[in-house]
């Protein structure tokens, strides 16, 4: 008999995983959807239904027994039972649609009967600031894990996940594509920490023995979609940026508010083929094997499959 590897997946239909709700409530409105949508994403409370209404049950289930095993942990260590958050990471390309699924999840979370405390921070604001990048030639690669203050990072998300009372996270402002020195995202011990971004599942080569921010999560989601996809997503965004912030003179992007459609969707390409593209392939791709959920999205940026780690 042929010996077959077991796979580490279980693969579902969008409309069998659908099913998986339960009988779960939708709390969410179309206003509320207006209010979490990305630019240039169309996604439906139909969507939000069959796709984030389940994944929000899951992770409800999981919270509650991971609760109970830190519970168990401090019984055995004869210890008085502390808050422990959970630790959620969502991962993926940029503009596949990771933030709109972090929001949204924040929402439902937070509208379980229990009502629990929800955070949500990106990692951009631990991008290293303009000025360092430049001074260490890193503006055209960043986004690469190289360009991040991962060590600020790990600190802030150890800091959260240790039960610390407040703990800020620097800022950061999309308008001036920098990080804000002066502001700051305040954590006041959540419940749940929803932390996304582009490296978040990152690790190091094995022989590495430095702490990760994906070794504090409790459950990690990859947004994924094929690259071809994904580059049309971002064309297509910029040219809404073009025609809604980079008009504002503040903007860091100004510089293109005057494009036409051909010049816009050439500049966007080139953008894409030089710096996001390589980081999706080099750098974002390779760590989905490492998410617990993969929510792979078709042409019309909709989730059709779900793949959920069961080894």
């Amino acid at each position: 008999m042929q010996h077959v590897d077991p796979s580490p997946w279980v693969a579902l239909r969008r409309s069998d995983w659908a099913t998986l709700a339960s009988a779960t409530p939708l709390t969410l409105t179309e206003a509320d959807l207006e209010r979490l949508r990305g630019i240039n994403e169309a996604i439906s409370l139909e969507e939000v239904a069959d796709v984030y209404l389940p994944l929000s049950r899951l992770l409800n289930l999981y919270v509650a027994a991971t609760q109970d095993l830190h519970r168990a942990t401090d019984t055995f260590l004869g210890s008085l039972a502390a808050k422990v958050p959970f630790v959620i990471g969502i991962a993926g390309s940029v503009a596949v649609g990771k933030s709109t699924t972090s929001r949204i999840l924040q929402a439902l979370l937070s509208r379980w009967p229990d009502h629990p405390e929800v955070a949500l921070v990106t990692t951009d604001g631990f991008l290293h600031p303009n000025a360092e990048l430049e001074r260490r030639g890193l503006m055209d690669r960043k986004g690469f894990p190289e360009s991040y203050d991962t060590a600020a990072l790990v600190r802030f998300v150890g800091q959260v996940k240790s039960g610390v009372p407040e703990v800020r996270a620097p800022s950061y402002s999309h308008l001036r594509y920098d990080v804000s020195p002066d502001e700051h995202v305040v954590v006041y011990q959540p419940d749940i920490l929803i932390v996304e971004g582009l490296n978040v599942l990152q690790t190091g080569t094995g022989q590495d023995d430095r702490v990760f921010v994906s070794d504090f999560f409790d459950f990690s989601v990859y947004v994924d979609a094929d690259e071809a996809d994904i580059k049309r997503w971002y064309v297509q965004r910029f040219r809404r940026l073009r025609d809604t912030a980079f008009q504002d003179p503040r903007s860091y992007f100004s510089r293109y508010a005057a494009l036409d459609d051909h010049q816009a969707d050439e500049t966007a390409s080139q953008i894409w083929e030089r710096i996001n593209g390589r980081n999706l392939v080099d750098n974002v791709a390779p760590t989905r094997s490492r998410a617990d959920l993969i929510l792979r999205k078709g042409p019309e940026h909709a989730v059709e499959r779900v793949w959920l780690r069961k080894l």
